[in-house]
């Protein structure tokens, strides 16, 4: 086995205080001749960590096939001074990987111990709201506006370490450490995509909320209301998105949203509805206690569909189920609204929060 150990610049892109203390963290990636710790072998683990006077760089090369167990052995005893492991993926092929290569040798070595942060794991729910092509570290790096060029892949590697073993000539053995070295000096690039993930999980506070409205070509007037939250972080590209019925900005640590409000006539839909009559004439639902005293020729038994009263007024979309009553234009709409009154609907700060929340759920 072969160690390489020497200091390395890591840029501050993330506020890494927000994981752990420095002294916790552990950066990682492993090299491997094939997907499956059962049948194919672990030839080189890098590690980055901040020592306290500066980020470090340390790597266990298998200079021979024979040097695999002797590779992990030093891994997993360096290992017990860190608390947190952070990787990109490392959930679904680093860790199960290194754990089946310790079964396929008879080491008792595990990760119980230690807090993951997967990257992968805590941006792929927001994927979509990202617009990201794929969920690879390259479209990462292109969201972000990074411009890496990576000379080769791991696949294409395979082969190099392969050639190494039969001639351990040095440019080869350069080629391997090099790769793995500048995937663990790319990693605080990627950093900054947790930005989202920090705002998207945070509480939001909403500063200000101001009902417009705006003239068509037709003449009609729209009414819709501008809202302004602000998140304790903030994200490093801004974001636009528009989803009838609502357009949205986000940048810094400020989301702005314009929302068209529905003008007009909704119903409420009783959930018990074997209570209620429906009354045709009248279209509308009124409880059998009321109901009894109705003509039966001008009632019936109310459905789930035709359980309803109507209502007149301004309202506000909403996306779930946060203020009640809730209206909808239809029993199957799945858009319900809730009766707008600027006075009093945002006077709740943890359903001023939740709505932001929505908002993003449904985007």
């Amino acid at each position: 086995m072969i160690t390489i150990k020497h200091p390395i610049e890591f840029p501050n892109t993330y506020p890494l205080d927000r994981i752990g203390p420095l002294k916790d963290l552990l950066f990682f990636d492993i090299e491997t001749t094939g997907f499956s710790g059962e049948t194919s072998q672990l030839y080189l683990i890098g590690c980055t960590y901040f020592d306290g006077f500066g980020w470090k760089l340390i790597q266990w090369f298998a200079d021979t096939r024979q040097a695999e167990k002797e590779l992990l052995d030093a891994f997993f005893e360096f290992l017990k001074r860190f608390k947190i492991l952070i990787h990109f993926n490392g959930d679904r092929f680093d860790i199960p990987y290194l754990l089946k290569c310790c079964e396929r040798l008879g080491l008792d070595y595990h990760f119980d111990d230690l807090i993951s942060i997967d990257i992968f794991k805590k941006i792929k729910p927001y994927r979509k709201l990202l617009k990201l092509e794929n969920m690879k570290q390259k479209s990462i790096e292109q969201f972000l506006g990074v411009h890496r060029e990576d000379k080769y892949n791991g696949g294409q590697l395979i082969d190099v370490y392969r050639e190494y073993l039969h001639t351990h000539e040095k440019f080869l053995f350069d080629l391997l450490i090099l790769h793995n070295a500048d995937d663990l000096r790319g990693m605080p690039s990627i950093l900054p995509i947790l930005n989202y993930a920090d705002l998207f999980e945070s509480d939001f506070t909403l500063c200000s909320h101001k009902l417009y409205s705006y003239t068509d070509e037709a003449g009609y007037s729209h009414p819709f209301v501008n809202l302004l939250w602000e998140s304790p972080y903030s994200v490093p590209i801004p974001l636009e998105y528009t989803l009838n019925p609502l357009s949205l900005e986000l940048h810094d640590n400020c989301l702005a949203c314009n929302l068209t409000l529905y003008e007009g006539t909704l119903k409420y839909f009783y959930p018990d509805y074997q209570n209620y009559y429906y009354l045709p004439l009248e279209d509308t639902a009124i409880h059998k206690s009321i109901g009894e005293y109705v003509d039966r020729s001008a009632r019936k038994k109310a459905t789930a569909k035709n359980c309803y009263s109507k209502k007149e007024g301004l309202f506000l979309p909403q996306f779930g189920s946060l203020w009640e009553p809730s209206f909808k234009e239809e029993y199957k709409s799945s858009l319900t609204y809730t009766l707008y009154d600027d006075k009093t609907l945002w006077n709740d700060t943890v359903k001023n929060s939740h709505y932001a929340h929505e908002i993003f759920n449904y985007l």
